[in-house]
């Protein structure tokens, strides 16, 4: 993953790049278990991977996102539009594997979009991040990340 541009040195950008590659990982483990045709395996790291995405999604669309929004209006919208399609997918194994014996191959392929789209935030939208947040903005992601991993009383 990118490293170039030193954006990794915020942590608010750390921990998004922490989570992608916790995701990666965890891509790697469900297209073994698809392999291996251990569809509760398959389900159950779905669940796993949404449990990751969920605040990290939060973040990024209402701290993050938000920020640039107005410089990079297309970029910003198909990627909260990719959020979507990815989160739907994921949502089907919510309560245990889908009975659709479609789903693990859309599984496969939705996770595909979400290698890409973890390249398209850690090569475009952090970098652009660095280089347009200011200090205020930046206190807004810290805010929603605060907010997000709360402990629930």
């Amino acid at each position: 993953m990118c490293e170039y541009c030193g954006c990794q040195a915020v942590e608010s950008i750390e921990k998004l790049t922490s989570e992608h590659d916790t995701v990666v990982n965890l891509i790697g483990l469900v297209r073994d278990a698809h392999g291996a045709g251990d569809l509760t395996r398959v389900a159950e790291l779905a669940r796993h991977i949404a449990s990751v995405l969920e605040p990290h999604t939060e973040v990024e669309e209402h701290g993050l996102f938000p920020a640039l929004a107005d410089d990079f209006p297309e970029k910003i919208a198909a990627l909260e539009e990719e959020h979507r399609v990815i989160e739907a997918v994921l949502a089907e194994a919510e309560h245990g594997t889908p009975a659709d014996p479609r789903w693990p191959d859309r599984l496969l392929d939705v996770l595909a979009m979400l290698r890409d789209h973890i390249l398209k935030e850690q090569d475009g939208v952090f970098p652009a991040a660095l280089a347009f947040l200011s200090t205020e903005q930046w206190e807004t992601v810290e805010a929603v990340r605060a907010r997000v991993t709360a402990p629930v009383s």
